[in-house]
């Protein structure tokens, strides 16, 4: 009788420790097979493969500013707010009438001054609609089964986007950029200046932020409200303010990305939040929905993914760009479904 209880208790484990090994052994698999890739396209063309990668990771940091909203919010409200791409392409919208409204459309000294202003208006404009949306939409929804509030943020981002199809027109609109021309030469591979710029103003936003959750009071209470809201109303916290302080992070640094992707591709168009919005919510999602150092990570190998197959030496090229990614993040939920850092945690009830 004992053995056979013991044979009964040991076999779970033997099951859960193999599939344990075969998640590790399909995972480093992926990752070989990732790092052989770019290393053939290295060893095949430097030049080019560089050169993809540097596009490919200036794209990266503008969806990992577009990833970080998506996370947070499920981070705190377990809400995947889909009308946040829509959200970032009105911050498109915004820099750009604002900037051509001020006539901040050269790269010179005014109009490096000029865009920091804007940066921070369209910062404290895309910060305000969010809380305005969490306020009307979300809020009464909170303790709804999570259908409701998901079918909620879709009806949000077609309003969102109607309100950019009014203000902007059906066609894609090409505006003056104020970003510096030019670009580094570091060897053969050119880094453009807009590049450094947006890489530098996405590392300090991202540092302030770290800061912000991670040591401030209003950080602290963020994590209390993420782990448990009932035990952190007990503690004091003001659960609906801090709720609204994070859309209002998670909108200001939408905004920011709104006006570094318009100054640099110099274009705006009504559903560009849909394209940029769902690869941003795939790089939350690659890193480890509500983990932000995941959304940056993901963020980052999806552009960097993008690069080398759109621009190098062996990508199947800018038609299937979307179809790699997507293919890739599915073989990553396959074998890791919390993302690559990403933890198991029980469901909150």
């Amino acid at each position: 009788m004992t053995t056979t209880t013991l044979a009964g208790r040991r076999a779970p484990q033997l099951a859960l420790r193999s599939r344990e090994l075969i998640l590790v052994v399909s995972g480093t698999v992926l990752s070989v097979a990732l790092v052989a890739w770019i290393v053939w396209s290295l060893a095949s063309s430097p030049g080019q493969t560089m050169q993809a990668s540097v596009y490919g990771l200036s794209n990266g940091v503008l969806y990992a500013l577009i990833a970080l909203g998506y996370t947070l919010v499920y981070g705190i409200i377990e809400l995947i707010n889909f009308a946040h791409g829509d959200l970032f392409m009105l911050g498109t919208l915004f820099s750009a009438f604002v900037t051509a409204g001020f006539g901040f459309t050269h790269a010179n000294v005014s109009g490096i001054f000029g865009l920091i202003l804007v940066l921070m208006l369209a910062m404290v404009f895309c910060a305000v609609i969010n809380v305005a949306i969490e306020l009307l939409a979300y809020r009464r929804l909170r303790h709804a089964p999570k259908l409701a509030p998901l079918i909620t943020a879709v009806g949000m981002s077609f309003i969102l986007q109607n309100i950019g199809l009014h203000w902007n027109g059906s066609q894609q609109k090409q505006w003056h950029s104020a970003m510096p021309g030019g670009s580094l030469s570091v060897g053969t591979v050119k880094i453009g200046y807009d590049v450094i710029i947006d890489t530098f103003v996405t590392a300090v936003l991202l540092l302030i932020m770290t800061w912000v959750v991670t040591k401030t009071r209003a950080g602290k209470a963020m994590r209390a409200t993420a782990q448990d809201q009932d035990a952190a109303r007990l503690m004091g916290i003001n659960v609906n303010r801090i709720i609204s302080f994070t859309f209002a992070v998670g909108g200001a640094l939408a905004g920011a990305a709104g006006l570094l992707y318009q100054q640099t591709i110099g274009t705006t168009s009504y559903n560009i939040g849909f394209q940029l919005g769902l690869i941003a919510f795939t790089s939350a999602v690659l890193g480890g929905i509500g983990n932000l150092t995941g959304a940056v990570l993901g963020g980052l190998l999806i552009g960097l993914i993008q690069g080398l197959n759109d621009g190098g030496p062996h990508g199947l090229g800018q038609q299937w760009s979307q179809s790699v990614v997507f293919v890739i993040l599915i073989l990553v939920m396959v074998f890791k479904p919390t993302g690559l850092l990403g933890k198991n945690v029980g469901e909150k009830v």
